[in-house]
């Protein structure tokens, strides 16, 4: 791996650096992103008339659910390997990444092109076979119906419009004996999407606990929850 990157996986970053070095699945991995983030936000919000919320850069950052996801794909490595797996929203590319390298047939998708082209050069830097890239919006999805064994995702239950259609995008995209991992931080909006599953032929089961410690300047460590989400 290049040795250019800084060794920060211990620390925490305390400003927004384009390299960062993160230790998840038992390995360091090298991530690459935008250099300067303010331009970059400045360059998605110029004309109002065209931005959507939808593209505000989220994917820049590495969040705590995408570390705490990336270890619970390590320890389900048998389970994933082989198989057609998902990860809807993959941001930078971390668990995506982790995927591939355990074995699994990974397509990773997110809503930003540039997030998708970071990604791919992230599998790179890492010395890791890619994943099929894909630039793709859940309420539209383009891949075959039931052809997935996993799908995956860290921290995309952000927002309560956000539920109906994340369930309706796992309906189509899971096979039939398929299973979904979600991991989440603690977000309140997080019960909207429990009681969503319930009352939509769904059950979720908590399967994996992780405190990640401090990322970039966050004061303390935040504790990740993965839960498993299969039809009823």
């Amino acid at each position: 791996m290049p040795s250019e990157y800084p060794q920060n996986e211990d620390k925490g970053l305390q400003a927004y650096q384009p390299h960062i070095t993160v230790r998840a699945a038992e390995r360091l991995w090298q991530l690459s992103r935008a250099a300067d983030l303010e331009q970059l936000w400045e360059a998605m919000t110029a004309d109002s008339r065209d931005f959507e919320d939808e593209r505000l850069p989220y994917w820049t950052e590495l969040w705590p659910s995408s570390v705490a996801l990336a270890s619970w794909l390590h320890e389900r490595k048998d389970e994933i390997a082989g198989q057609s797996c998902l990860d809807i929203g993959c941001g930078l590319g971390l668990t995506a990444m982790v995927g591939q390298w355990l074995g699994a047939r990974v397509t990773a998708m997110d809503y930003e092109e540039e997030a998708v082209r970071f990604a791919a050069r992230n599998a790179d830097i890492n010395e890791v076979p890619q994943p099929l890239w894909a630039v793709m919006d859940w309420r539209n999805p383009a891949l075959r119906a039931g052809s997935m064994h996993r799908v995956w995702g860290g921290d995309i239950m952000y927002e309560k419009r956000f539920v109906a259609p994340v369930l309706r995008f796992l309906n189509h995209a899971l096979s039939s004996d398929g299973a979904a991992w979600v991991a989440e931080p603690g977000r309140s909006v997080y019960e909207t999407f429990l009681h969503a599953l319930q009352s939509g032929g769904w059950q979720g089961r908590r399967v994996y606990s992780q405190k990640v410690e401090a990322i970039y300047a966050q004061p303390v460590p935040v504790t990740v929850q993965v839960w498993e989400i299969r039809r009823a």
